[in-house]
C-alpha cells in the first residue's frame, strides 16, 4: 500500500522516472501536474564530459484525464551545457521518449491512447479532443504521426498474398462544382485485409504500388479480382500477367440489372412522355423486375406479367428481364467450361439487331469480359472482401465527417481496416 502522498500521485500518473513537484488548478479548470525527471547528472553526447544544468524550461503536455478532469503535465525540462569550452556541442535539452516524443504536444501514453481510440475504434477526432480538452489538430496530428510510425514498423503486416482485389471509393467532393476525388483500395481478398490505399481510380497508382513490391510478392498472386473496370484489368495484365483475372459476380449481375432499369426508364418516356409516376405500370413493377425469378410467388409473377403487358408494348423490358435472369443463371452451377460457353452464346445472342439497345450493350460487355466472368467458376474468389473493406472505410469517413486530406484518409483507413499489429504501438515513436 502506498502511504506517501507524493508517491501515490507519482503512481497514479504512471510515468516512469519522474519526481512530483506539485499540482494546481489551471485557468481553464484543468489539473496541472508539475513534474521533473529524476536524472541528476548527464554526460555530454559529444565528448562525454559531465554536464551541468544551464537552466530549466516548463513544457506543458496534454495528458490523459485524471479523476475525470482534463489534465496537463507540466514537465520542467533541464537544459544541459557542456563545460568543456572546446566541445562543439554547446547546450541541449533533455528528452525522455517514455514521457513525450520529440516535438509532441501529448504525453507518450496519451498519444498512444488517442491513436487506438481514433485508429482502431474509429472514434471521431473531435470527440477524443473534447475528452482531453485539447485542439482537433493536436489529436489528428498525433494519430497520423503515430499511425505512420506503426505501419512502417509493422513489416509483417503484408504477408503472402495469393488473391488481390481492387476497387474504388469516393473519397471527397470539393469545390463549387463538387468535383469527385476517388481512391483505390488494394485488398488481400483471402484474408479480407486492406493492404494500402492509393489516390484516384485509374491504373497508374495501383501499378506504381505493385512496382514497389518485391518480384516474389507479385509472382505469388494467382488471382486478381475486380469489377468490370478496364483500368484495373490493365493493372493486372501489365504488373501480374500470370494472374487469372476474375470478374466479380455481384458486379456482373448488377450490370444486368442496370441495363434492365435503363430500358425500363427509356420505354417509360417513349410511351408516356414523362418519368415514372406511382400509377404508371412500369414504375409499379420496378421492384419486381429486380427480384430473382425464383423468389417471385404466383401472385408476384401474375402481377409482373400484367404490368408488363400494360406498360411494355414492344416487349423490350421483358426481353431485358429475361436477359438478366440468364446472366444470373450463369452462377447456378460450377462448371467453368459450361460457363464460358454459356456467356459466349448469351453475349452473341443479345447483340441481335432485333433486341433493344440496352440488350446489345449488355451482350457486348459480356463478350468483352467472358474469360474473366467464367474464371470465377475455377477460382471461386470474388471482390466481396474488397467491398467489405470499403464499408469499413465508409464508417471511418462517417466518424471523420468526411476527408479532404488524402494522407489523413489513408492512415485512418489502414489503421482501421489494415489489421496492423497493435502491440508494436508501445514500441514506436514518431519521427
Amino acid at each position: 500500500m502506498v502511504t506517501d502522498p507524493t508517491r501515490a500521485l507519482e503512481w497514479m500518473i504512471g510515468l516512469p522516472d519522474i519526481a512530483f513537484l506539485g499540482a494546481e488548478d489551471g485557468t481553464g479548470g484543468e489539473a496541472r501536474i508539475h513534474v521533473e525527471t529524476k536524472a541528476l547528472v548527464a554526460g555530454c553526447p559529444r565528448c562525454g564530459v559531465l554536464a551541468r544544468v544551464k537552466d530549466r524550461s516548463a513544457v506543458e503536455l496534454v495528458d490523459l484525464p485524471l479523476f475525470e478532469r482534463t489534465t496537463r503535465l507540466v514537465w520542467h525540462k533541464r537544459r544541459w551545457t557542456c563545460p568543456d569550452s572546446d566541445c562543439p556541442m554547446g547546450s541541449w535539452t533533455e528528452e525522455h521518449e517514455l514521457i513525450a516524443g520529440s516535438r509532441q504536444i501529448l504525453t507518450s501514453r496519451a498519444a498512444r491512447w488517442v491513436t487506438i481510440q481514433v485508429g482502431r475504434h474509429a472514434r471521431s477526432v473531435n470527440e477524443v479532443a473534447q475528452e482531453l480538452g485539447c485542439d482537433w489538430h493536436t489529436v489528428n496530428d498525433t494519430v497520423v504521426a503515430y499511425g505512420e510510425a506503426l505501419l512502417e514498423a509493422d513489416t509483417e503486416r503484408i504477408g503472402e498474398v495469393s488473391a488481390l482485389g481492387l476497387d474504388e471509393v469516393l473519397m471527397v467532393r470539393t469545390g463549387p462544382f463538387h468535383r469527385q476525388h476517388f481512391s483505390t483500395q488494394i485488398v488481400d481478398v483471402r484474408a479480407g485485409q486492406l493492404l494500402d490505399v492509393v489516390p484516384g481510380r485509374g491504373s497508374a497508382e495501383p501499378m506504381a504500388w505493385l512496382a514497389e513490391q518485391t518480384a516474389a510478392f507479385r509472382e505469388r498472386i494467382e488471382f486478381g479480382t475486380l469489377d468490370l473496370s478496364g483500368p484495373y484489368r490493365r493493372v493486372f495484365e501489365i504488373m501480374v500477367p500470370g494472374a487469372t483475372l476474375v470478374a466479380d459476380p455481384f458486379h456482373v449481375c448488377k450490370l444486368a440489372n442496370t441495363k434492365l432499369d435503363e430500358c425500363r426508364r427509356r420505354v417509360q418516356n417513349e410511351t408516356l412522355g414523362h418519368r415514372g409516376r406511382k400509377s404508371d405500370p412500369l414504375y409499379r413493377c420496378r421492384r419486381l423486375l429486380t427480384k430473382a425469378k425464383e423468389r417471385l410467388d404466383g401472385k408476384g409473377r401474375e402481377k409482373l406479367a400484367g404490368l408488363l403487358r400494360a406498360g411494355d408494348p414492344h416487349g423490350d423490358v421483358a426481353t431485358l428481364w429475361e436477359a438478366k435472369e440468364a446472366v444470373r443463371e450463369l452462377y447456378a452451377h460450377g462448371d467453368a467450361d459450361l460457363a464460358l460457353e454459356w456467356v459466349t452464346q448469351l453475349g452473341g445472342d443479345l447483340q441481335d439487331t432485333d433486341y433493344p439497345v440496352e440488350a446489345r450493350s449488355l451482350g457486348r460487355t459480356l463478350i468483352r469480359w467472358k474469360n474473366e466472368i467464367a474464371a470465377w467458376h475455377r477460382a471461386h474468389v470474388s471482390n466481396g472482401p474488397t467491398e467489405a473493406v470499403n464499408n469499413l472505410i465508409k464508417r471511418v469517413k462517417r466518424a471523420a465527417f468526411g476527408f479532404t486530406s488524402f494522407r489523413n484518409y489513408r492512415i485512418r483507413s489502414l489503421l482501421y481496416a489494415g489489421k496492423p499489429n497493435w502491440d508494436l504501438l508501445a514500441t514506436v515513436s514518431p519521427r
